[in-house]
């Protein structure tokens, strides 16, 4: 029998509509979960079983009248720390910060409450979400429940861990070079970067988005039907426009997709990485899609100039910390951080525009594509306490080269599951499409979904 903890978002609706389950036997067994998993797993920072316990009993009174606030009302989620939620401080993953209090919800948080779901806690992240990893100075190490001794990526790490752990059937996370993508593809769940302004999000950056991570590519529809509607803080968010999400029907017969296993700089490609990809292509081809090889588009000196940039940006946030408070940033990062006062203006003007250069050859390779498919990263595995999978300050992003061109393409991209390692290491498919077709996005990733075949039972710890 499914616990009521591994739900689908979809099923729990459908059973709060027909009445043959209530939103209050859901949260219990999902807090249940949570406290049997979470001294193992750390995922979580700010558990509220009160406020879940009363915001569940307020969503089955709603359904028991037939009105419900929204699509999602009675689902359980989790959000990322660094997404404000009133009351609750930010520490965005580090112990350099001071706890305040937010005043409000952020956006993707305000769309989430104002459409009924229950929230449960804010997910762990790395020191202001500059590592794929669940590393922190402030919070506990997170892990990947597939494994407890390796990483479940980050900077969404641990929205990733309580996804692939049955936290609940969505989780809210934040990407702006593989934050969703990278931990989707290292805990085995769904992990959707939409295009830039889809979500509206509070601050907004170039490249940073927020986006959902499920188990199943129905229930990230289901979330971007709640969290794609618009809101005016945001002053990159796109023209709010009526989206059929749960439309997912697709025929992948003439599909025009390009298959990139190289991409051109960083760390090598896995080869059981390599083959898990290549399998999930030809079965698309199998279903009629017109596959064929395209060539790398990031170069050696586009992921060396986002790096500086990067780094200088940090730095204006650290430098103007006083010693006291730069002192208990994780090392990693305060390393990474300072260097960036050692480059000067022009190379960090000459990085910034390496960012165009991505834009420019992602809309040139799509000029004859309908989507792409690669790897979400080159490799499946790597320790739980290392800030990254090359763990070196001085080459940060080796391993983001696959996800980091579609954020500054701002073009929407998914990673779900493909297979896994001899060692049982799930593998992340990414499919990124055109500007602003993230409905297409899901529809390939559901037809793929649907033709993968069954797939391993989910952790248990």
């Amino acid at each position: 029998m499914t616990s009521l903890a591994d739900l689908s978002a979809v099923d729990l609706v459908s059973r709060y509509r027909d009445r043959s389950l209530s939103p209050v036997e859901v949260a219990e067994a999902v807090l249940q979960r949570i406290e049997a998993w979470e001294p193992k797993l750390q995922a979580l920072w700010s558990l509220d079983p009160a406020g879940a316990r009363a915001a569940a009993a307020e969503s089955a009174r709603r359904w028991a009248e037939g009105r419900p606030l929204g699509p999602v009302d009675g689902v359980p989620v989790t959000i990322k720390e660094n997404i404000a939620t009133k009351g609750v401080p930010m520490p965005v993953g580090t112990a350099a910060t001071s706890l305040v209090p937010a005043a409000e919800d952020a956006p993707p948080a305000a769309r989430l409450r104002d459409s009924g779901a229950v929230i449960l806690a804010k997910t762990t992240m790395p020191d202001y979400g500059m590592l794929s990893s669940g590393l922190s100075s402030f919070h506990r190490l997170a892990c990947n429940p597939w494994d407890l001794s390796t990483n479940p990526g980050g900077s969404s790490a641990g929205a990733g861990a309580a996804a692939a752990a049955g936290y609940g059937p969505i989780h809210l996370g934040t990407d702006i070079g593989g934050s969703i993508r990278l931990p989707a593809g290292w805990c085995g769940v769904v992990g959707l970067k939409p295009s830039l302004g889809r979500i509206p999000i509070d601050p907004p950056y170039v490249g940073r988005v927020a986006g959902p991570m499920t188990r199943t590519v129905a229930d990230t529809a289901l979330a971007m039907s709640v969290l794609s509607r618009p809101d005016g803080r945001d002053g990159m968010s796109l023209p709010p426009v009526e989206i059929a999400w749960s439309d997912l029907a697709i025929d992948p017969k003439g599909l025009r997709i390009g298959l990139m296993m190289e991409i051109g700089a960083g760390m090598a490609l896995d080869p059981e990485v390599g083959e898990a990809v290549t399998a999930a292509a030809r079965l698309l081809e199998a279903a009629g899609a017109v596959i064929e090889p395209v060539p790398a588009i990031l170069t050696r000196e586009m992921l060396d100039g986002l790096d500086d940039f990067w780094r200088a940006r940090a730095w204006d946030d650290v430098e103007r910390l006083p010693e006291s408070d730069r002192a208990k940033i994780l090392p990693y990062i305060r390393a990474w951080a300072e260097s960036g006062a050692q480059r000067s203006g022009l190379a960090v003007i000459r990085g910034f525009n390496r960012t165009m250069e991505m834009r420019k050859t992602a809309a040139k390779l799509f000029g004859s594509l309908d989507f792409v498919l690669s790897p979400t990263a080159p490799v499946a595995r790597f320790p739980a306490d290392w800030a990254s999978p090359v763990n070196d300050p001085d080459k940060p992003f080796e391993h983001i080269g696959y996800t980091v061109v579609w954020n500054m393409s701002e073009q929407p991209a998914v990673s779900i599951n493909c297979g896994y390692t001899a060692a049982g290491a799930p593998i992340g498919l990414q499919i990124v499409g055109r500007r602003f077709d993230d409905l297409g996005v899901l529809r390939l990733a559901k037809a793929y979904e649907d033709r993968r075949g069954p797939q391993r039972p989910w952790p248990v710890l």
